[in-house]
């Protein structure tokens, strides 16, 4: 799996000013989040699952080639099973991370892990909605990356979990190009919702100052 912009974005914006004690990054793809966020902050319990048996072992392997390895640990599940199995413990965590995938059946490949990443048959927005419903704490935070034409459904099946937005950031390529991301910050606790804009390139690989100063913790070179 390849390292993506979405990914980036993702790790670097989500909050941990609340300083989450447990998070949880479901898909964790090359494990790119939970690494990052183990960067971020203190959080003693960093967890990931990951279905595909090829990217659980990259995010072993990068885990266990951290910093942080002591503080991260990668299930080998589908999201589903594994929020079923971890409600049933009642275990839950103050800040939930994903990455999900979001092209449709009709872009399906024949390349079987690609489909998995990407499409959502392995995890549509409706499973994932619910499994973070039954995981995140009474004051944790959700946080996600979709496609911006996706947003106002999205926000509108978390609603129907009791799964409020609280802060949007809808991403541009460049300043003349449509929204082409939004950034999602969900909580059980309605309030008054912040809104925010990135655009990421001035020009080809000549970065806007805001995207540089939200990433560069996490680039060699910026």
């Amino acid at each position: 799996m390849k390292v993506g912009t979405d990914g980036v974005l993702l790790g670097a914006w989500c909050s941990v000013e609340s300083f989450p004690d447990s998070i949880l990054d479901i898909g964790s793809g090359t494990g790119l989040i939970a690494l990052m966020l183990a960067q971020r902050c203190d959080a003693m319990t960093i967890d990931a699952v990951e279905v595909d048996e090829q990217a659980y072992e990259q995010t072993v392997e990068n885990f266990e080639q951290s910093d942080w390895g002591d503080r991260l640990f990668c299930y080998h599940s589908s999201f589903q099973e594994f929020a079923q199995e971890m409600s049933e413990e009642e275990e839950q965590y103050d800040l939930i991370v994903s990455n999900p995938p979001f092209y449709t059946d009709e872009f399906e490949t024949e390349d079987e892990a690609r489909n998995k990443a990407r499409f959502t048959s392995s995890l549509s927005f409706k499973d994932l909605i619910e499994g973070v419903g039954e995981l995140l704490s009474s004051e944790g935070k959700f946080a996600t990356i979709i496609p911006y034409k996706e947003e106002q459904d999205f926000v509108d099946l978390a609603s129907e979990k009791n799964l409020f937005l609280n802060k949007v950031c809808r991403v541009k390529g460049t300043a003349n190009s449509q929204s082409k991301r939004s950034l999602l910050e969900f909580s059980f606790e309605q309030t008054e919702l912040i809104e925010e804009e990135l655009i990421i390139e001035i020009s080809r690989h000549e970065y806007t100052e805001d995207y540089q100063s939200l990433t560069k913790d996490f680039y060699l070179k910026m």
